[in-house]
This record gives structure tokens, C-alpha cells and sequence, in this order.
């Protein structure tokens, strides 16, 4: 089931999936924040290396994916229990018009994937026109 994105501003950063019904919790979490120059999102991708992690705008959709691959080492254990995900997960976010998308930055430390989108300098909509 597809989400009709909203150009709404107080929508702005909703997950594309949220109030749709998914079977599970989201592959990752993050933590969406603002200053007043920036929003910040820090995803948690522990055991990942930033090689493994792509950052993609298309429109105004900014995409989180990544890849966990299994060790194959691994596979030869007898595992009591397996919890960890294993595989390629996604989020995406809608942006609207607030960020400056050119301006983007985005660094990955110890598990965390820090995202910084800067605020966009809003276009001035009025003009005054002299009367001659």
C-alpha cells in the first residue's frame, strides 16, 4: 500500500510508511532534531561500515539504505537463537521545501550516521511594483 505524500509542512520529515500497516518495526532507528540553522537525523546502523550505507535524494525524498550480509563463518555455528537482521532495509523521509539539498552533509561515527540538512533561505514571494 503506497502513503500519498503531503506537501503539508508539519508533515515534513514523516516517514513514508508511517500509518500504513508493516509487519515489523523499522530496520533502524533515528532521531530527528532542529536548530535553527539545520535539521539533524542520526540513524543507528551499528555493525555497518559507512561502505555498506548510501545516502540518495530523488525529488524531495531523502533515502536511507544499508546492507548487514551474514558472516559465512557464521552460518556453520549452531545458533540457539538469531535476533540480529541480516540484509538490505531502507527508510525514506519526505523533505518538502525546507532544505537546502545542495548544502547537505552527512558523516557516520560509531554506529551513527549523522545527517545534517541545512535549512533553506525562504524565497521572497512578494514584489512591490512602482506605478509610473
Amino acid at each position: 500500500m503506497l502513503v500519498k505524500l503531503s506537501k503539508d509542512p508539519l508533515k515534513l520529515f514523516d516517514d513514508i510508511w508511517s500509518g500504513a500497516q508493516m509487519p515489523a518495526a523499522p530496520a533502524f532507528k533515528v532521531d530527528i532534531s532542529e536548530d535553527e540553522k539545520a535539521f539533524h537525523i542520526d540513524a543507528e546502523l551499528p555493525g555497518l561500515t559507512k561502505e555498506n550505507i548510501a545516502l540518495n535524494i530523488e525529488e524531495d525524498m531523502l533515502t536511507i539504505r544499508a546492507e548487514r550480509k551474514q558472516e559465512s563463518e557464521e552460518s556453520r555455528k549452531n545458533y540457539h537463537r538469531i535476533e540480529r537482521t541480516y540484509g538490505s532495509f531502507s527508510r525514506s523521509f519526505n523533505l518538502g521545501e525546507m532544505i537546502d539539498q545542495e548544502h547537505i552533509t552527512a558523516d557516520y561515527d560509531n554506529g551513527i550516521l549523522h545527517v545534517s540538512l541545512p535549512k533553506a533561505v525562504p524565497v521572497k514571494k512578494t514584489k512591490e511594483i512602482a506605478i509610473s
